[in-house]
């Protein structure tokens, strides 16, 4: 019988230290991999990632990461400043997921704070500025609040103002059946429970829950009403424990978008009055004298609030906005499913060398890059996570879910709601026809100065990004399409955290940190992908499949 070993076999126990005479690790370093002279531009489906040595359950893998100089958030998430993706749902979602929304301006600066302060009411902690009113206000006046902002439980103090005495409280059952006229004086609660000014906000939950009222009021020594306690934000904490949140108010994080133009800073001041804590320079090219200018421009005037600078996908790019100082960098220039700048305009760059390249550079200043555009799965995030990006902004891969603004509709017997570039024609003809068919329902001919500024700052959202707001001619760098109904992002958005979580649990890594250090002391290797191995790697030979990503 054939002999199957030779003489000259190692024991098995030497296996590990065998490695040790191989030059070096199995596959690719990050720079071997990213090697443009060698292997050209690289997508996310170029490459693949080689496992690693699992002694830790997925659930234990630590999401957390540093996504501006200031702000980390739980998950590694933005949704995208596109009409057709983010707006309050969409932001208050994924904000309760433990990533931020990132609200577009292709509407007025007036809806668009709006839906900031909507965001940011959302829940609240400890609320600083409650609505109080006094005594002699009336039953009508209450039914007036609930309608404009949805709530009836308020504080009654004597001078009707926070930090004056706290006389009793009115809640949406105090005022069922009565005449709007009554006065609140003779409906209100005024056996209360209270909490010390002072009290953390993990006692005063404890409080709250055992009292089960629906508002603890806090107050000082002199019975002084302080801030404000809901139960409604107790609910949310327990339902959402990864939610993303500014330690110091609570408050959810939200960010909005804006353009580089003079109107903009009128726009960015309505938005940091509604308590913006993000801004988004929104430009398919970020390497501009404008978007430089209004980076110096913010910093100097809001010096509190982080800016996302870009689009960049080179180092060139990226050192301009770093010294101008941007708190990140968003990274991506025609790789998105709906963006065909590429194409039309003959610039840009494949993005996983585009991830790569900003992100080595970007992180020797302090500078989070956040990947966008080109994220089709779980693992083109983690592959995005690998070449660097402290997180990803998605676009396509949340349109069509229940909290992406428009409306569904059927065809082909498939449920489908609209997607679009904000380079796409439709983008930019959006806020042209909004305004007439406002003009048309008002009958005005014509309007004063300022009102003209403010419509033409909305018109122009979409077209500046591009550049092209003063064009004749436009040129479109997007299209217009639909995707298929994904549900709630509630449940999407959680399958998006597991499956990440299992991704890194098989490259041996328990969190984004400690990928980040795999990365560059070349512990996490690559390997290459031809056009073969990626059939091989996708789902085939079979006569017909379903594909069910989760379970929900």
């Amino acid at each position: 019988m054939a002999k199957v070993f030779n003489d000259n076999l190692l024991p098995t126990s030497a296996a590990k230290s065998e490695l040790k005479n191989y030059e070096s690790g199995d596959g690719l370093s990050v720079s071997e991999l990213i090697n443009s002279r060698k292997n050209g531009g690289l997508t996310y489906n170029d490459f693949l990632v080689l496992p690693g040595y699992i002694d830790f359950p997925a659930s234990k893998v630590d999401l957390r990461t540093r996504v501006t100089k200031k702000i980390v958030l739980n998950a590694p998430f933005f949704s995208s400043p596109m009409d057709t993706v983010t707006e309050v749902n969409m932001a208050i979602a994924i904000a309760l997921m433990g990533g931020m929304g990132v609200i577009h301006n292709n509407m007025s600066p007036q809806e668009q704070a709006a839906m900031v302060r909507k965001v940011k009411m959302f829940e609240n902690g400890f609320i600083t500025e409650p609505m109080v009113l006094s005594p002699n206000e009336t039953v009508g006046d209450v039914m007036e609040i609930k309608e404009r902002l949805g709530f009836a439980g308020i504080p009654i103090t004597e001078s009707g103002g926070l930090k004056s005495k706290l006389i009793g409280i009115v809640t949406a059952r105090d005022i069922e059946f009565r005449d709007p006229a009554t006065p609140l004086s003779s409906i209100m609660t005024t056996e209360l429970v209270t909490a010390p000014m002072g009290v953390r906000l993990e006692e005063a939950n404890r409080i709250l829950r055992d009292s089960k009222k629906g508002k603890l009021p806090i107050v000082d020594k002199e019975g002084n009403l302080i801030a404000l306690l809901a139960r409604s934000d107790l609910l949310k904490n327990e339902d959402y424990p990864l939610a993303s949140k500014d330690p110091e108010n609570k408050q959810l994080y939200c960010a909005a978008a804006i353009g580089t133009r003079p109107h903009d800073r009128e726009r960015l001041a309505l938005l940091v009055d509604a308590g913006l804590d993000v801004v988004v320079l929104d430009s398919s090219q970020g390497n501009s004298t404008y978007q430089v200018e209004m980076v110096h421009w913010i910093k100097s005037t809001y010096p509190n609030l982080q800016v996302i600078a870009g689009n960049v996908v080179t180092r060139e790019q990226a050192a301009t906005l770093i010294e101008a100082g941007a708190d990140a960098l968003r990274v991506g220039m025609g790789s998105g499913s709906i963006c065909i700048t590429q194409e039309v305009m003959a610039v840009g760059r494949p993005q996983g060398t585009a991830v790569r390249q900003v992100a080595e550079f970007a992180s020797r200043f302090g500078v989070p890059v956040i990947a966008d555009g080109g994220i089709q799965n779980v693992g083109h995030i983690a592959k995005a996570l690998c070449l660097g990006a402290s997180a990803v902004m998605m676009g396509g891969l949340l349109a069509g879910t229940t909290e992406s603004p428009g409306e569904y509709f059927y065809r082909e017997g498939q449920r489908l709601k609209g997607y679009r570039g904000m380079g796409s024609i439709e983008a930019m003809e959006h806020q042209s026809k909004k305004r007439k068919r406002i003009d048309g329902a008002t009958g005005r001919a014509t309007k004063k100065l300022d009102q003209i500024g403010t419509d033409v700052a909305s018109e122009n959202a979409a077209t500046q990004r591009y550049f092209s707001e003063g064009d004749a001619v436009k040129v479109a760098q997007g299209v217009s399409g639909s995707v298929q109904d994904k549900g709630s992002v509630k449940k999407f958005l959680p399958y998006l955290y597991t499956g990440l979580q299992h991704s890194l649990q098989d490259m041996g890594m328990q969190s984004i940190d400690a990928l980040r250090d795999g990365i560059n002391n070349g512990a996490v290797r690559f390997e290459l992908r031809t056009a073969s191995a990626q059939l091989e790697g996708g789902v085939h030979g079979l006569a017909h499949y379903e594909k069910r990503l989760f379970t929900s």
